[in-house]
C-alpha cells in the first residue's frame, strides 16, 4: 500500500535537522512566487496546505507518476547531479505537490526537479502534500512553478508565459501572440498620448489580464517580452534545439539564426558550443558566413558585358592592339562559321 504516512517532513527526510544549514546549502527548496496571486490563494501550495490538503506526509517514490505532458522539457544534468548530492546529505525539506490517482498512486504537480534528483539520490520515500485539483488548476500550477526556476531557459520561459496567458484569457496561443503584437503596435503609435487614449484602442479586459500576469511573475514587462522573447519562436529548429537544451544563451541563438545557409548554421552552432564563443566572435562568424561570393557569369553574359566596354575602349587608337584585336576577331568569325 502506498498511502501517505502522517509523519513530519523533517523527521522522515532530513537527516541533519539538528544542524544549522546555510542558504547556500539549501538548493532543494523553492518558493513559487506568483502562484498565490494567480490562483487566488493566500499561500503557495508547498508552503501552507489549504483546507483540501492532506497533511504533509511521506509516500513511496514509486507511487508518484509524471503526467504525460510537463511544461518543463530540459534539466541541466550537472545542476541536477549537484541537487542530488544535496538531497543525499540533507534530504528534501520542502514537500512535493501531488494529487491523488486511483490505486493509491499520485500524480506529480510541482517539484519535478526535486523528484528527479531524489530518484538519482536513491530515495525510496519523499515528502508530499496531497491536494485535490482539477486539470485546469493542476496545469496552471505546473506552469507557474516552472516559470519560477532560475535555470529555465528563455525559450521554455517564453512558451510557458504564452501558455499561461492563453489559459488566463481562455483563447489560443496564436490569438495571444497576435494580441501582444497589437498592444506593442498601439503603444508605439500612441506613445505620446495619455494611457486612456491607448486603452480606448485596445480591449481593457485583455490588457488588464496581461499586465497583471506579467506584474505577478515579476520577470519582465509585457512590452519587453514582445520585443525580446516573441522573436525566439521564429528561430530555425536547429537553433531552437540548442537553446532548449541550454547549450547556448538566447542572445547568441538569435545571432546564429541570422545565418541563412543551414549547413553553415549547424557548423556554427557546434563551434559556438565547443569553443564557448563570445557574442562578438559569433557575430563576426555570422557576417563571414553570410558574405555572398562574386557571381561567376556564363560565357555569353561575359560577352554581353565585354562588348560595350570594347566599343568605348582606347584599343582603337593603338595600332598594336588593333592588330591583336583583328587576329582575335578572325578566330571568332572562324568559330561562328564552323
Amino acid at each position: 500500500m502506498n498511502k501517505p504516512t502522517n509523519r513530519t517532513t523533517n523527521r522522515t527526510t532530513n537527516k541533519t535537522t539538528n544542524k544549522t544549514t546555510t542558504k547556500k546549502k539549501q538548493p532543494y527548496t523553492s518558493k513559487l512566487q506568483g502562484v498565490s496571486a494567480l490562483l487566488g490563494e493566500g499561500a503557495t501550495p508547498s508552503d501552507t496546505p489549504n483546507k483540501n490538503d492532506a497533511p504533509s506526509s511521506s509516500i513511496a517514490i514509486s507511487a508518484i507518476k509524471l503526467p504525460e505532458s510537463q511544461p518543463r522539457r530540459y534539466f541541466d544534468p550537472n545542476k541536477l547531479e549537484k541537487l542530488s548530492y544535496s538531497i543525499k546529505e540533507l534530504g528534501i525539506l520542502e514537500p512535493l505537490l501531488v494529487r491523488p490517482l486511483p490505486k493509491n498512486n499520485y500524480e506529480l504537480v510541482a517539484g519535478e526537479r526535486r523528484f528527479k534528483a531524489a530518484q538519482m539520490a536513491g530515495l525510496t520515500e519523499v515528502p508530499v502534500i496531497v491536494r485535490e485539483m482539477n486539470d485546469a488548476i493542476t496545469h496552471k500550477v505546473r506552469l507557474v512553478e516552472n516559470l519560477q526556476r532560475e535555470d529555465l531557459n528563455p525559450l521554455e520561459e517564453t512558451e510557458g508565459i504564452l501558455e499561461l496567458l492563453a489559459m488566463q484569457l481562455d483563447t489560443s496561443l496564436d490569438v495571444v501572440i497576435s494580441y501582444l503584437t497589437k498592444m506593442r503596435n498601439v503603444c508605439d503609435r500612441y506613445k505620446d498620448e495619455e494611457n486612456e487614449v491607448r486603452h480606448n484602442v485596445m480591449s481593457q479586459t485583455e490588457t488588464k489580464v496581461i499586465e497583471e500576469l506579467f506584474a505577478s511573475l515579476g520577470k519582465m514587462g509585457w512590452d519587453s517580452f514582445v520585443k525580446n522573447r516573441l522573436p525566439l519562436l521564429k528561430l530555425p529548429q536547429d537553433v531552437i534545439n540548442a537553446l532548449r537544451e541550454g547549450k547556448i544563451e538566447y542572445t547568441k541563438a538569435r545571432a546564429i539564426a541570422k545565418v541563412k545557409d543551414e549547413k553553415k548554421r549547424q557548423d556554427l552552432i557546434e563551434v559556438a558550443i565547443a569553443e564557448k564563443l563570445s557574442l562578438t566572435q559569433i557575430n563576426e562568424r555570422v557576417k563571414a558566413a553570410n558574405q555572398v561570393a562574386a557571381p561567376v557569369h556564363p560565357l555569353k553574359e561575359r560577352y554581353k558585358i565585354a562588348l560595350p566596354r570594347l566599343q568605348k575602349s582606347k584599343v582603337w587608337d593603338n595600332p598594336k592592339k588593333q592588330k591583336a584585336l583583328e587576329k582575335l576577331l578572325t578566330q571568332i568569325e572562324a568559330l561562328v562559321d564552323e
